[in-house]
């Protein structure tokens, strides 16, 4: 039996920290009533306007190359999971490619919203285990703020830019990824969407006045759903494999809001002292989330650790991953 495993990974973020306290200078919100909701205390923000989500990926895949020791010529696969593309085409993946100084492999775009980095490890799974590929690279690359609305505290305070990348390679031992589901309800698109700017509304004046161009979030609907779904597949990849608390390491959620994630504590059972978070310092980065916290503790989990990675995002889409740390 061929296992899909991840041998390592890379991280990056902007310089810029945008506070709630500076937010608080551009709004009507303040420090407590962001922290009080989402538990976001500041995010990382690209602020330069001439570079895309693909500078944030390039960024990590280079530390990534750095920290294994991997040639660009190594790699047979790039996918990339991103909401926040450079341009509607070519994709983001082959810019990055390019970049990187990654040839003659292929090199494409998944969108699964904030559900992309595990959609993405799925589709890599795939790939390793039917013998099609040796090395392949996952990278979510998110700059969130291009399609932020600053005028709307509701959305505002929400979001930050970052990039994840892990390499993934084959392995006989019973380590790497163990199982995934993985789900989609298009019902949940009025609920969580750009309103404009697509090929059924494409961008104009009258759109660009209204500010349909940024994240369009109905924030009671979206929190019930992700409440629920989060919580309930978790525990349904857990009891599927009849994994319990004591049999996991860690739970990494998907950081969008500090009650979704208790939620998902709660009804997983998980000890919330194994629960890795920190909305607080990078805000919702849509699917650089998960690989983020990974990048982050890395020298925390030790081979064969048990991590259940989860998610919601828009579609809706939603999703587990039971993981065994390969190294």
């Amino acid at each position: 039996m061929i296992n899909a495993v991840i041998t390592g990974i890379g991280g990056y973020v902007p310089d810029y920290i945008l506070t709630n306290h500076e937010l608080s200078t551009m709004m009507d919100t303040t420090d407590e009533w962001i922290t009080t909701r989402v538990g976001i205390k500041e995010r990382h923000i690209l602020r330069d306007d001439s570079k895309g989500a693909s500078f944030l990926g390039e960024k990590a895949l280079k530390n990534l190359f750095e920290k294994t020791g991997t040639k660009p010529s190594d790699v047979e696969l790039l996918i990339c999971a991103t909401s926040t593309p450079d341009h509607i085409f070519p994709s983001t993946a082959s810019k990055i490619a390019e970049n990187t100084g990654i040839k003659g492999a292929l090199a494409i775009d998944i969108q699964a919203a904030c559900s992309g980095f595990l959609a993405a490890l799925e589709i890599a799974n795939v790939y390793i285990k039917a013998g099609k590929h040796k090395k392949i690279i996952v990278v979510s690359a998110e700059k969130m703020s291009y399609m932020t609305d600053y005028q709307d505290r509701q959305t505002a305070p929400l979001f930050g830019d970052a990039a994840g990348a892990v390499l993934i390679e084959p392995a006989e031992e019973s380590i790497g990824i163990m199982d995934t589901q993985l789900y989609t309800d298009g019902e949940g698109f009025r609920h969580l969407h750009m309103k404009s700017g697509g090929s059924a509304s494409a961008a104009s004046y009258e759109t660009v006045d209204r500010r349909e161009h940024y994240v369009y979030q109905e924030g009671q609907a979206v929190f019930k759903h992700a409440v629920v779904d989060m919580a309930e597949v978790s525990a349904e990849i857990m009891e599927r494999n009849n994994l319990t608390d004591n049999d996991i390491a860690f739970l990494i959620p998907h950081q969008a809001n500090l009650r979704i994630i208790d939620a998902t504590v709660q009804r997983t059972g998980i000890n919330p002292d194994k629960v890795i978070i920190n909305i607080d310092r990078y805000g919702n980065t849509s699917s650089a989330s998960i690989p983020l916290c990974l990048w982050e503790n890395e020298k925390n989990f030790k081979k064969g650790d048990n991590l259940i990675l989860t998610a919601f995002g828009a579609g809706f889409t939603w999703g587990a991953v039971w993981l065994k740390w390969g190294y």
